[in-house]
């Protein structure tokens, strides 16, 4: 299935997304999930950054490098399966659709970084029942976090500093931004891009 090809103009370097661009690669990757195609006229041609992630899931210990999007696009059902298994719920074991502008938002950060990272996942999904235990524990997450709707990762990156993270993260001007440094994570997330 082919994807819109909307994320980068030619010539423009892998690492250089811009929120425009994250934007288009996001709703022309929910369209190919929706199965709406465009015309050729219609495309933009572009090139696309590496759709590769390395993940590590601090609560359970596993480890992944997924491909899920191939060069020319087009998205690998499989490893969108995988990358749901190691972003679920630790504490109720369910797994959830990701929103995939988050998982474009993450890469998009990776990349920025000089990719390859290996990003550690504090969240991911959470299930609204273990969302409801955090509150009641007195964490500060929030009631609609968007972690329940699979829209948001909690992040650290081993070897790069937390700041320099927020940094790239904040540069692509996309989604939401949340600086944790006592904790040592970074909340990002695909809603409207803000920042605290």
């Amino acid at each position: 299935m082919p994807f819109l090809r909307s994320c980068y103009k030619v010539g423009m370097a892998p690492h250089a997304w811009t929120r425009r661009s994250l934007l288009k690669a996001s709703l022309a990757g929910l369209l190919v999930l929706l199965g709406k195609t465009t015309s050729p006229a219609e495309m933009i041609p572009v090139r696309l950054p590496e759709g590769r992630l390395v993940l590590y899931n601090l609560h359970t210990d596993e480890r992944a490098t997924v491909t899920y999007r191939s060069p020319s696009g087009e998205y690998d059902r499989q490893a969108l399966h995988d990358l749901n298994h190691i972003l679920r719920c630790h504490y109720s074991n369910q797994m959830a659709t990701m929103d995939l502008r988050v998982i474009e938002y993450l890469n998009a950060v990776d990349k920025r970084l000089g990719g390859n990272n290996e990003i550690h996942i504090v969240s991911g999904y959470r299930s609204p029942e273990y969302n409801d235990l955090l509150i009641r524990q007195g964490k500060a997450v929030a009631k609609n976090s968007l972690h329940v709707l699979g829209q948001a990762v909690d992040i650290q990156m081993p070897g790069v500093d937390l700041t320099l993270v927020r940094q790239a993260a904040l540069s692509l001007e996309y989604g939401g931004v949340g600086y944790y440094p006592a904790s040592g994570f970074l909340h990002l997330d695909s809603g409207r891009f803000r920042w605290w």
